[in-house]
């Protein structure tokens, strides 16, 4: 397999027009010449912060607060899926999985509420129709979720205590992440105290907390559109960027659709970083979280990618072709999609 246009190479996005080569699933060469195409080759995205299950009740809960909406055990979130059965549950998640493959998007670590029977939910999910995004699954609410998922996802250290999860991650080689920083800084320490794999959100972290974070090395995933839309603030993402790997989700389903595109084009305007630095986060430093060996196109790395179509109404005429991707590209203008 081949595909010509304008080819983002490397960690840096470098465009270069050519043809890149497909064989057995990996990026076999890249060739460079001119092309008399106006396609786009970029990395597949890798949203590094999902919850899936509530996409049986997408933009429900206008006007509630962040703690009304999600705060377990009661929070609308909650109630709406111990009322959903396991079939409309299931079929939700498949829907969304397949509208993020379409967009682009090749994985995704979803922090994934039901304990056992949840993440087997997902995993049926992932099973249907067309599917290839394979979903990073981060169990929770029973330590026995480490059975089947992949890793251990924590609502915040405000909520419980989660040294005994933490330490049943560690003991079972498996990522441990937590949500931290969200509505206040109160739950950041107790949240890096458990020594976690990566950090979400992180609106509120004051200095010392950054400080800390820096010198830990410790990934944060934010997600700002989720942070506007539950009023919270806006995460610190240049700093944060600054001082240790940051990456993008998309957060709950409920609240916003799953683009990566979207996340990117506000990010980018949010915070003025440069473009190919916002294309980072929405691929290769996602993957780095969820240790897969993408979002990179480079000779020998798995091909994982796809094309945009750069003759669309929206892109035609565009001049900058990274600079395209994360802030005007849309789901409408991709044209092929390889993962």
């Amino acid at each position: 397999m081949k595909l010509t246009g304008t080819i983002l190479r490397g960690r840096s996005f470098e465009p270069v027009e050519g043809t890149l080569h497909v064989d057995d699933g990996e990026i076999a060469s890249i060739e460079e010449h001119p092309v008399d195409t106006d396609d786009i080759v970029c990395p597949a995205f890798v949203n590094a912060h999902t919850h899936l299950g509530d996409s049986i009740a997408k933009e429900a809960g206008e006007g509630l607060s962040l703690e009304e909406l999600v705060a377990p055990p009661d929070g609308l979130k909650h109630r709406l899926l111990r009322q959903a059965d396991s079939e409309s549950l299931i079929e939700a998640m498949e829907r969304s999985l397949r509208y993020m493959q379409t967009g682009g998007t090749g994985a995704c670590i979803e922090f994934r509420e039901g304990g056992v029977e949840g993440v087997e939910q997902l995993r049926a999910a992932a099973a249907g129709a067309e599917i290839d995004l394979d979903p990073v699954i981060m169990g929770r609410e029973e330590i026995e979720v480490l059975d089947v998922a992949d890793g251990y996802g924590a609502s915040g250290a405000n909520d419980a205590n989660f040294e005994a999860e933490r330490t049943a991650a560690r003991e079972a080689g498996k990522p441990f992440g937590i949500h931290a920083g969200e509505v206040d800084e109160s739950d950041v320490d107790p949240a890096m105290d458990l020594d976690p794999d990566f950090l979400v959100h992180m609106v509120h972290a004051q200095d010392h907390q950054l400080d800390r974070l820096e010198d830990r090395g410790t990934p944060v995933v934010v997600c700002p559109r989720s942070n506007l839309v539950t009023d919270v603030g806006v995460p610190p993402i240049a700093e944060l960027a600054d001082r240790t790997t940051v990456a993008l989700g998309t957060d709950n389903v409920f609240l916003n659709s799953p683009s990566m595109f979207r996340e990117m084009a506000i990010t980018a305007k949010l915070t003025g970083l440069p473009s190919a630095e916002v294309l980072a986060m929405a691929t290769y430093r996602g993957a780095e979280i969820a240790d897969l060996d993408w979002g990179v196109l480079e000779e020998g790395r798995p091909a994982k990618l796809f094309t945009l179509d750069g003759d669309t109404d929206n892109l035609a005429g565009a001049k900058d072709p990274v600079r395209t991707v994360v802030r005007r590209a849309s789901h409408s203008d991709v044209d092929r999609v390889l993962v």
